[in-house]
């Protein structure tokens, strides 16, 4: 077996969701779960397919997110994994309506920072071990840094 780490390439604050199901009409629920929840969100799905043919297949609504997606999955070519990069919307907006796509078995990670995903290679394919999301914690937040965070996000409309 052979580990490797296959590091997410997209703009720094593009948010995207990585996940795992296990069935190929995966992106078409996908792309029907996205845009029946999020008016106007425009994104890109890359499904990795493991058997038969196994290729890349894809959905979405804007060409640029769309060979984003396809791009990274190929780059992670791990069976059945499916990622989804998003604009005018959040992981948050949607994760929950991914998450009871009736194919989704898990949800690695959703977030705008930057990733690495563990990938174990065999002789029969690759498989995701996890994923690095963002930097190693630096300490506790202090009150000052309580009060900013609170700040933030009623200033973003999630907290009244």
């Amino acid at each position: 077996m052979d580990l490797k780490i296959v590091k997410i390439e997209k703009p720094a604050s593009m948010n995207f969701i990585l996940g795992q199901s296990h069935f190929i009409k995966t992106v078409e629920d996908l792309y029907e779960a996205v845009v029946q929840t999020v008016p106007g969100i425009t994104f890109g799905i890359g499904f990795c397919e493991s058997s038969g043919p196994a290729l890349v297949r894809w959905a979405g609504n804007d060409p640029k997110l769309i060979e984003l997606a396809q791009r990274n999955a190929l780059a992670l070519a791990c069976g059945h994994s499916f990622i989804v990069f998003m604009e005018g919307g959040f992981p948050v907006n949607i994760l929950n309506t991914v998450k009871n796509v009736p194919e989704v078995c898990q949800i690695f990670c959703a977030t705008a920072n930057p990733v690495e995903v563990l990938v174990a290679e065999t002789e029969q394919g690759r498989g995701i071990l996890g994923v690095i999301d963002g930097v190693k914690t630096k300490g506790l937040e202090s009150e000052a840094d309580i009060k900013g965070r609170k700040e933030f996000l009623r200033k973003i409309g999630y907290k009244l």
